[in-house]
C-alpha cells in the first residue's frame, strides 16, 4: 500500500469565506486527512465546536488518531445523506456557522492501490468510498445491465464509446476475465477505435463507475440540501468540486436556492413572497497558478460559496 500526503486545496479562499474566528460550530463534511479541518480549527474560538465527517473508514481512523482527545471535536462516520440526522443527534442542527464540502477522491484514496480508484497501478476493482459496506465496482459491473452500464458511462463519464465499452465489460464480467483495475483499463483501451490525445482512454470509464458505485450524484444533492437545513441563519456553505458533474450540482443548487419559491410568470409577487434561502458569495473561484504548480491535482478545482439568508 502507498501512503501519500493529501494537500488541501484553496485554503486561503476557504478561510476568508468561513471566517473561523467568528464561528461557534463548523462542519467539515469531507474530512479526508484533515487539511481543511486543521486550518480552520487553529482559528476557532476556544469554546467552538467542530464536527469531522467522512464516509471512508480510513479517513475516520485517521481523524480519531489525531483528534480523539481534543475537546469539542466530534468525529462521525457517515455519508452526506445522513448529515442532517447526525447533526440532530449532536444537538447542532440549525446551529452550524459553516459547512465545508471537498468533493471527489482524495490523494490517499487514489494512491492506495487496494482501493481500486486508479488504473496507475494494478489493484482490486473496489472503488467504494466506504469500503466497509455495499457492492464493489466489480460486483456492480457484474450485476448491472449492459444498457444501464452504457448509460452510466455516457452520463457520468461523457464517454462517447459508452456502448462499445459497456458491451466489452459485460462480456468480460460474464467469463471472469476482468478482475483488477489493470484488466479494466486494458479492456477499455481495446474497446475504443481511437484515443483522446489529452486524456487517458480509461479516465472517463473509471470516473463514471466510481460515481455510480458510490451513488455520488444523489449523495451530493442530499448533502447540500441537508447542509442548508443544518446551517444557522447567515451560516456559510462552501463546496469545492473537481469535475463538471459535481460542480453542476452545486451551481444549480445555489442558483435555485437563491431564486427562492417558484411562481408562474403571470403571477405578481413581491420579494418577501419569494423566500430565497441562499445568497451566493462572490464568483466561482479557481486555484491560482502558484497553487497549481505546487499541487497539480488542484488544477480542476472550482470553489463556490453561499450564505444562508436569515
Amino acid at each position: 500500500m502507498t501512503h501519500s500526503q493529501h494537500i488541501p486545496v484553496m485554503i486561503e479562499e476557504l478561510l476568508s469565506i468561513v471566517k473561523p474566528e467568528q464561528c461557534q460550530a463548523v462542519v467539515d463534511a469531507t474530512y479526508g486527512r484533515g487539511g481543511h479541518a486543521t486550518a480552520i480549527h487553529g482559528r476557532l474560538p476556544s469554546d467552538a465546536r467542530m464536527v469531522l465527517i467522512d464516509r471512508d473508514p480510513e479517513a475516520i481512523s485517521h481523524a480519531r488518531s489525531v483528534w480523539q482527545a481534543m475537546q469539542k471535536v466530534d468525529i462521525v462516520h457517515a455519508a452526506f445523506s445522513r448529515l442532517g440526522e447526525e447533526l440532530q443527534a449532536l444537538g447542532l442542527f440549525g446551529k452550524i456557522d459553516a459547512i465545508i464540502f471537498d468533493f471527489g477522491v482524495s490523494s490517499p484514496q487514489l494512491d492506495n492501490h487496494d482501493r481500486g480508484f486508479s488504473f496507475s497501478h494494478d489493484g482490486p476493482l473496489d472503488m467504494r468510498m466506504d469500503n466497509s459496506s455495499g457492492p464493489t465496482a466489480l460486483e456492480w459491473m457484474t450485476d448491472v445491465s449492459e444498457k444501464k452500464l452504457a448509460q452510466v458511462l455516457w452520463e457520468y463519464g461523457e464517454e462517447r464509446f459508452s456502448r462499445a465499452i459497456a458491451a466489452s465489460i459485460k462480456q468480460a464480467a460474464s467469463n471472469g476475465s476482468v478482475q483488477t483495475t489493470r484488466d479494466l483499463e486494458q479492456l477499455v483501451i481495446a474497446a475504443q477505435p481511437f484515443r483522446d490525445k489529452h486524456k487517458h482512454p480509461a479516465t472517463r470509464t473509471f470516473q463514471a463507475i466510481r460515481i455510480a458505485v458510490n451513488n455520488e450524484v444523489s449523495e451530493i444533492e442530499q448533502g447540500l440540501e441537508q447542509a442548508l437545513e443544518s446551517l444557522a441563519p447567515e451560516g456559510r456553505l462552501v463546496a469545492i468540486s473537481f469535475h463538471s458533474i459535481e460542480d453542476r450540482i452545486v451551481k444549480r443548487f445555489i442558483r435555485n436556492q437563491s431564486r427562492g419559491d417558484y411562481y408562474p410568470p403571470e403571477v405578481p409577487v413581491s420579494s418577501e413572497m419569494i423566500h430565497p434561502r441562499l445568497r451566493q458569495i462572490g464568483k466561482p473561484l479557481k486555484p491560482g497558478a502558484k497553487e497549481v504548480h505546487r499541487n497539480p491535482r488542484s488544477r480542476s478545482a472550482v470553489f463556490r460559496a453561499a450564505q444562508k439568508i436569515a
